[in-house]
């Protein structure tokens, strides 16, 4: 039970300080593009709705059965990674293809793939078999592909982060990390020269004076918002940022606004909690009772402490701008919904443990 509390209470208490920030975030420019200061709210509390829903099942639902299910919701998965760029189903917004339409909810397929991905290694590692590394590589190439192609090279950097330690987990030689270490370096480099937005987001990180007033604003006005909170911030509320200077403040840049409110003294309180939740679901895939439940928990909890690295990195400027929101916390049904069942998920295999 105290493994369960000690993943629960935290993610409860960032779900709920999300949707508190989300509305002192968005209602100015709610207001002003809907005419409604709630409107972000709204979505917020459905999708978290869903999502406390979703984790309430997969918590009763046996993690064991996702064993015989893996293959089939990863060849969904992939289906959704390709849909995304199928005209009248593939939704287009700001130069990229990520969302599907359900008609009834625009879905991120790259959220999913990331569970997807973590369910099928686990099952796949778990069975102990041999000479894996080329299908393990084709695979993920594969599923990296896709989701670059949309683009979306944050999520991609997150999903071969979260593949390659479920792989080290199920005891892969360590040679083989070393000689993978230059070839996606050298990946990594050509997709951000091959690609304009990346390299001037690159170029930015390294110059924070280069182009003020176009590529390098959205930075600058994340630097004004840390800065403007000083210690103990501005109060709760009091934001200047969130008047329509700080791109993207309910999404992928609210960390700058709790900052920026909160000061340095909450941005730790923060971090702290994720680091409670990281720790927890460690601890919990140290104590499962299975292989498969092992590199299940394992695979769920690096991606959710990856998302949140990438985000607060990139939100205090210690890496380039990325479009990764910040778990629990960011606007955004997709990845509230698919980080909370994954919670599930381990709450199911804490109930479970030793």
């Amino acid at each position: 039970m105290r493994k369960i509390i000690l993943l629960l209470l935290p993610v409860i208490f960032l779900t709920i300080f999300g949707l508190f920030m989300i509305y002192d975030a968005s209602s100015y420019v709610a207001f002003k593009d809907f005419g409604d200061k709630y409107y972000y709210i709204k979505e917020q509390i459905f999708w978290t709705i869903i999502g406390l829903g979703g984790m309430g099942f997969f918590y009763f639902f046996n993690y064991k059965k996702l064993y015989n299910l893996a293959l089939p919701i990863l060849l969904f998965a992939i289906i959704f990674l390709a849909l995304v760029f199928v005209p009248g189903v593939g939704v287009y917004i700001l130069g990229a293809h990520r969302w599907v339409n359900l008609k009834f909810f625009v879905l991120q397929s790259s959220e999913l793939a990331k569970l997807a991905l973590s369910i099928y290694l686990a099952a796949w590692f778990s069975a102990k078999e041999k000479g894996r590394l080329p299908a393990f590589l084709l695979l993920l190439g594969i599923v990296i592909f896709l989701i670059i192609a949309e683009p979306d090279m944050g999520t991609a950097a997150i999903v071969l982060v979260q593949a390659l330690f479920i792989y080290f987990l199920s005891g892969a030689p360590i040679w083989q990390f070393i000689g993978l270490g230059p070839v996606l370096g050298i990946l990594g480099f050509i997709a951000v020269k091959t690609s304009q937005y990346r390299s001037q987001r690159l170029a930015t990180f390294f110059d924070f004076n280069k182009d003020p007033q176009s590529m390098s604003y959205h930075v600058r006005q994340i630097l004004i918002a840390l800065g403007s909170g000083g210690l103990t911030g501005v109060g709760l509320g009091n934001s200047l940022q969130k008047y329509a200077y700080l791109p993207e403040n309910t999404t992928d840049s609210i960390f700058a606004i709790i900052a920026e409110e909160t000061g340095f003294l909450g941005s730790l309180l923060v971090i702290g909690v994720f680091i409670l939740i990281i720790f927890a679901g460690f601890r919990i895939a140290l104590k499962a009772r299975d292989n498969f439940g092992r590199l299940l928990a394992g695979g769920i909890t690096i991606s959710i402490a990856t998302q949140a690295l990438v985000n607060l990195a990139s939100q205090t400027a210690l890496m380039p701008l990325t479009g990764v929101p910040l778990p629990f916390v960011s606007y955004g049904g997709s990845a509230l919904i698919i980080n909370l069942c994954s919670v599930g998920i381990l709450l199911n295999i804490a109930k479970q443990t030793k």
